[in-house]
This record gives C-alpha cells, sequence and structure tokens, in this order.
C-alpha cells in the first residue's frame, strides 16, 4: 500500500476535471493539484517554454512526496511528455494518449474529429497518436478558442455556448465524424451543448475518463494502491490566487474548495 498522493498539474483550472475522475475512480487516493495560473495560457507558448514550465511544476509536487504525476493539460502532454520522461523517475502520464486509445475504440466510420485549444491542434498530437494506433483510421482537427472562456464564464449550457459550437463544430458534423475527442480539459463541461451540436450518434470522448483509469491501471500493476479507509486528502496549490478559482474550481469538481495555496513556481 502506498499512501503518498498522486500529483497533478495544468495550466490553469480545466485540470480540475481529471481530478474529478481520478477522485471517481480512485475514491481513496490523495491527491495534490497545482493549477499555473500566473503563466497560462500554455497553448500560447513555444514548446521550450511549455518543457521549461512542465518541469517546474514537476519539481514543486515533487516536494509534496508524490508517487506519480499527471499532466492535465492537452497542450503540455503534447509538447513536454517526453521530454519530462527522460529527467524524473516516477510514472508521468498524459491525457493524449488515453484519450486517443478511447477513439480508436469508439469509432465505427474511421473518421475522427478532435477539437482543443490552437496549440493542441497545431501540434497535430492526437492524430499523430491515433495514426500510431491504427493506420485506417482519419482524423479532421478544429481548434475552439472561444469554449475556455466560455465555460470559465459559466456559459456552458446558454444559447452563447450552443452558437459557438455550431459555428466551430458544423464543419466536423458535416466530414461526417462519429467520434470526437474534447481534447480540452475545460470541454467536458461543455458535454450538452456539444452533444445538441454533434448529434446522438457521435461518440464524445473525454480523456480525462480514460486518463484516470490509465493512473489506475499503473498504480495496480505497481502495487502502489493506497487502499487505506481514510478519508483522502486533496491539496490545491496555485502559482497566482484569485477568488475565481475557489468559484470555477468548485463548479468543475462539484464539491467545494475550501482553500489553495500560493506557491512562488520559479523557484523550482
Amino acid at each position: 500500500m502506498d499512501h503518498r498522493p498522486i500529483g497533478v498539474f495544468d495550466s490553469g483550472l480545466g485540470g480540475l476535471t481529471v481530478v474529478k475522475e481520478l477522485m471517481a475512480q480512485l475514491p481513496n487516493e490523495n491527491i495534490v493539484y497545482f493549477g499555473d495560473t500566473a503563466r497560462l495560457p500554455y497553448g500560447t507558448r513555444s514548446k521550450e517554454t511549455i518543457i521549461k514550465y512542465s518541469m517546474q511544476c514537476i519539481r514543486f509536487l515533487l516536494t509534496q512526496n508524490i508517487k506519480a504525476v499527471v499532466i492535465a493539460c492537452n497542450t503540455a502532454s503534447s509538447m513536454a511528455l517526453d521530454a519530462v520522461k527522460e529527467v524524473f523517475d516516477i510514472p508521468i502520464i498524459g491525457v493524449v494518449e488515453p484519450g486517443a486509445a478511447a477513439a480508436v475504440r469508439a469509432t465505427r466510420n474511421g473518421k475522427v474529429g478532435i477539437i482543443g485549444t490552437e496549440a493542441t491542434v497545431q501540434s497535430g498530437s492526437y492524430s499523430r497518436t491515433i495514426a500510431g494506433m491504427n493506420a485506417n483510421i482519419h482524423t479532421c482537427s478544429v481548434a475552439c478558442s472561444l469554449f475556455v472562456p466560455i465555460v470559465e464564464e459559466g456559459w456552458s449550457d446558454t444559447p452563447i455556448a450552443y452558437l459557438t459550437a455550431e459555428k466551430y463544430l458544423a464543419p466536423l458534423r458535416e466530414w461526417g465524424a462519429d467520434t470526437l475527442i474534447l481534447g480540452c480539459t475545460h470541454y467536458p463541461l461543455l458535454i450538452n451543448t456539444i452533444s445538441k451540436v454533434m448529434g446522438p450518434d457521435v461518440a464524445l470522448i473525454n480523456p480525462a475518463v480514460d486518463t484516470a483509469q490509465e493512473v489506475k491501471r499503473i498504480l495496480e500493476q505497481r502495487g502502489m494502491l493506497n487502499e487505506s479507509d481514510k478519508e483522502p486528502q486533496y491539496l490545491y496549490y496555485l502559482s497566482d490566487f484569485s477568488q475565481r478559482f475557489k468559484q470555477i474550481g468548485s463548479r468543475f469538481l462539484n464539491r467545494e474548495i475550501e482553500y489553495a495555496g500560493k506557491v512562488d513556481i520559479e523557484n523550482y
């Protein structure tokens, strides 16, 4: 049994949707979350900068005696995962590969749509990973830049969200995608709106679900699960604190966030 927490980091708040799935699938595990809110968004940064930031986030999490790292950021998973795995001797799991694998399993017609930030789409990480799993599957990617502010304003189920989704997603629907990867951690909060636009026959893939399953598999395989019946401890840290974190974060998790510590991440 391993009581040490799982460390999770993201460029901001969206990674809390991954934490929510970890809480659901691994209810005994302690979790430490770090949101790099002082330097978001990662999606506009260079690959070198994203790798640097990811290294710093992991170094901070290691001070919390963690047993594994989850990169709950599609941009960092796309651009930094291989680099950080070479440096740190600890299980590190990104969100891209689990999400891609779920899409490969789900598609019936071999057409997988991908939506995400500009950086995630430009990186081609999901398309490349899917091609490596099944070369017969075709992908089409669309950057949906306005989805993040819509979610953070709490407008996920409003006409504004629907009209924006219709504009972004119409090409994917017309192309005939039968599976759609929600390639940004904010997007699961738009799942009702996206489902209305894409229709009931399109499978929506939330990589957070499959990432949590992969974390569980790795911890089981290595005998690192926390099987204690004690109430798990959830700690939250940010590089720049704002009152909005509690408000938005509580909505992402469907549970109250009472406290978040501030970290000077440049020290790491």
